[in-house]
């Protein structure tokens, strides 16, 4: 069965490519891509200077002392090729993504169309370079595996010739570098010598993959096209004659769009969990904020956040000018049913007239005028929390953990910001703690301002060092815990030779 045509646009060195679009470098730098110390892509003025993939991190800047070095990143690589793809489907329809920087379709159809295979190419080709500025390739084999391979070449190969073509291929156009060391290692160098082996002896000696990279140097590429889906725009946008300058109108204006928004969202099964609110004014100011939500937006929700960040921008007088344009995009797109509700059930009406009041608030004094706590790690109760905006993604400022010499549970029920505290022995000289972490005396007083207690236990101490590495960011110190005569338990930390209270218990 011989494997259906197929045209594959690749870019070559992708990943440098889109570093240098997403302005690592400019257009012209010598830039070099690399992912375990090891360079993986380079652009061609780095080339021009001897770097290679596959060099280390230090021969490469040796031979290019000005060379841009990035680190590889999945995520750019496909944000960046989204353009190229678009283009690509300009010209032909029923894409499919092999891999950022290299993409697939079926021949048969845009051919007929166009008037054949090279036509095609061509307009493809120049429409890329168009629409994003990347220069693109295009390979046409029968079979994905061998199109992207022609790709490299910029070849175009005959009907019925792929077996032929692939055949002088080396083993490691496979893919497969540990299969192809073992072959070459066996004597087997090409592709077409690999085809040549029996198939129920590849299967038997090298199992199922080494089956299936037979079936592909053989030319018997008969996996179908996996056709990708071009996202959705689901933004809307109104444009306005006459510049909205009073809040009246702005709400009347959010309404309409959040309800138009809304419906685009149902009809296609969808909601958003996250809005973004844009706006150009009359003299070219565009401002934007993205508001999330503990939830699904409805149609009255869109309406709230938008009148109320419309309202703050032009109560606080941050637009320079009236609105023109307003834009709605929804983020953080899902199916409607999901998202689970929380332990509570439902949201209520009380909780939802809460969260208007405080995002209300955030629209008029700003996202930071409300906050919530979240858990973090740390070794310090004042660490164990982290603030972050209301409605906003609730990140802890540091991981979990393993913390080494944290404060072990239970913890400070309040957190002092480092009150300074007398910590006297029975004959009122400060305790000190020595290099070997031995008391100067007992504990016997405690005196906080106008405040004297007397201490009648105490456990520790401990030390703490943290960041010994960074002068400034570092710290040494040591805890202690104390319980006075009045029942009040308190963290104590000894830092620069001085006492502070950081936590009471219950």
């Amino acid at each position: 069965m011989t494997a259906p045509r197929t045209m594959a646009p690749w870019v070559a060195d992708w990943p440098a490519t889109a570093a240098v679009l997403a302005g690592e470098a400019g257009q012209l730098d010598p830039l070099a891509v690399l992912h375990a110390n090891r360079v993986i892509a380079c652009t061609p003025a780095g080339r021009e200077r001897g770097v290679l993939p596959g060099l280390r991190k230090r021969e490469a800047q040796s031979r290019c002392p000005e060379l841009v070095v990035v680190a590889a990143d999945e995520a750019r690589d496909a944000v960046f090729f989204e353009p190229v793809l678009a283009a690509v489907e300009q010209v032909a329809a029923g894409v499919m993504v092999l891999r950022a920087g290299a993409c697939g379709f079926a021949a048969r159809g845009p051919a007929a169309y166009f008037g054949g295979e090279t036509v095609v190419a061509e307009k493809i080709i120049e429409r890329v370079a168009t629409e994003t500025g990347v220069e693109a390739q295009i390979g046409v084999a029968d079979g994905t595996f061998a199109a992207l391979l022609a790709a490299r070449a910029g070849q175009v190969v005959e009907p019925g010739g792929t077996p032929g073509f692939l055949a002088a291929l080396p083993v490691a156009a496979l893919g497969r570098p540990v299969l192809a060391d073992l072959l070459q290692r066996l004597g087997v160098n090409t592709l077409g010598e690999f085809a040549a082996l029996p198939s129920s002896d590849v299967l038997a000696r090298f199992g199922t993959d080494g089956a299936l990279a037979h079936r592909l140097a053989a030319g018997r590429d008969d996996r179908p096209l996996e056709v990708r889906q071009p996202p959705t725009d689901l933004s809307v946008s109104e444009t306005f004659d006459e510049p909205i300058e009073r809040v009246d109108v702005a709400a009347f204006a959010a309404r309409t769009l959040a309800v138009k928004l809304h419906e685009r969202l149902a009809g296609h099964g969808l909601a958003a969990t996250r809005l973004e609110i844009g706006v150009v004014t009359a003299d070219g100011q565009e401002l934007s904020r993205v508001w999330r939500h503990d939830g699904l937006l409805s149609a009255q929700a869109i309406a709230d956040r938008t009148r109320w960040q419309l309202e703050g921008w032009l109560t606080r007088r941050q637009l320079t000018a009236g609105i023109t344009t307003l834009t709605l995009t929804p983020q953080g797109v899902l199916h409607q049913g999901g998202l689970q509700p929380g332990l509570w059930g439902e949201p209520g009406a009380d909780r939802d007239r809460a969260h208007r009041a405080m995002h209300r608030v955030q629209g008029l004094l700003g996202p930071d005028s409300v906050q919530v706590g979240v858990l973090s790690g740390g070794r310090d109760p004042q660490h164990l929390v982290t603030a972050v905006p209301f409605g906003d993604e609730r990140a802890p400022a540091r991981p979990a953990g393993p913390w080494p010499a944290a404060l072990p549970a239970p913890y400070p029920a309040l957190t002092v910001a480092d009150q300074p505290v007398d910590l006297l022995d029975a004959d009122g000289t400060p305790v000190g703690i020595s290099a070997r972490l031995a008391m100067t005396g007992p504990p016997a007083r405690l005196e906080v301002g106008d405040r004297r207690a007397r201490v009648v236990s105490w456990w520790g101490p401990w030390p703490v060092v943290e960041r010994w590495w960074d002068a400034e960011a570092g710290r040494r110190g040591v805890r202690l815990q104390v319980q006075t005569d009045d029942g009040v338990a308190l963290l104590l930390f000894l830092t620069g030779g001085r006492w502070f209270v950081v936590g009471r218990f219950d």
